[in-house]
């Protein structure tokens, strides 16, 4: 139970590309019962983050027929770490007002999931913990939120439940792969070069923030609204791997022009 995430095959099919990552999961009985959801669904792949009590009977038990997917989880540490391999991550959350992300209704989140996974990429549907939910440095990794519509009045939905819905609106979503997928997708005629991993991405914020110090740009004020304004930008860009290596030359470039003008001084 200590794959790697990744788990890398020959010629995936588009489902194949698709995870389900819960982070922090307090119940083992939501675990067995999210691999149940994932596998009656035709989905398999389930990674958990920091599991409060996994391996657990009660897990075992709740999935009721579903233990080759327990068997076949993958167990990590961090959500970073999870999806370090994925082009596409969507955050399944309560709106949340301290990191504005794009918001996505689960058909729509279940259509931009398949188009990456049919277009090569590795996706990742991220689930928070039973009380809290995912932090918001957790939400920082996500391209976009998923937001179920639920009763205003009654809104609060079991995790296991929470990954029923979204794994029922994949496979609709799978099951309709045939049809074009969604214009500007990465893969297609025009864009050869794959989309940019989570990793890549985290690489060229960090050497943006680097370069950001380095000219001074802050002027003595905070960074972190800055970083996090920057990062939504270049997220919703969805950059591929030509265009990071790109502008990771142009930061290169004013990281060395900013250390001859500071020796000049």
């Amino acid at each position: 139970m200590n794959q790697d995430p990744s788990r890398p095959s020959r010629d995936p099919a588009p489902a194949d590309r698709i995870r389900i990552v819960l982070v922090g999961t307090q119940h083992p009985g939501n675990i067995g019962s999210a691999a149940r959801a994932l596998k009656t669904m035709g989905l398999a792949r389930l990674v958990l983050v920091a599991p409060q009590r996994f391996p657990h009977a009660d897990a075992q038990a709740l999935a009721a027929g579903a233990d080759d997917v327990l068997a076949a989880s993958s167990r990590v540490e961090t959500l970073a770490e999870a999806v370090a391999d994925c082009h596409l991550v969507l955050g399944c959350t309560a709106r949340s007002r301290r990191v504005p992300l794009e918001e996505l209704p689960p058909r729509a989140a279940a259509a931009r999931a398949r188009d990456a996974a049919l277009a090569g990429g590795e996706v990742a549907l991220v689930f928070g913990r039973e009380r809290t939910g995912l932090e918001n440095d957790e939400l920082q990794l996500c391209h976009a939120a998923v937001h179920i519509p639920a009763n205003p009045d009654y809104s609060s939905l079991n995790l296991a439940a929470a990954v029923q819905v979204l794994a029922y609106e994949l496979r609709l979503a799978l099951l309709e792969q045939d049809a074009p997928a969604s214009a500007g997708g990465h893969g297609q005629a025009g864009h050869p070069d794959p989309p940019a991993s989570h990793a890549q991405m985290e690489g060229l914020f960090e050497q943006l923030a680097q370069t950001l110090d380095d000219i001074d740009f802050h002027k003595g004020r905070a960074p972190d609204s800055a970083m996090r304004k920057l990062r939504r930008l270049f997220l919703r860009g969805g950059l591929d791997e030509r265009e990071v290596r790109l502008l990771r030359g142009i930061l290169a470039d004013a990281q060395r022009m900013a250390r001859l003008a500071g020796g000049r001084r």
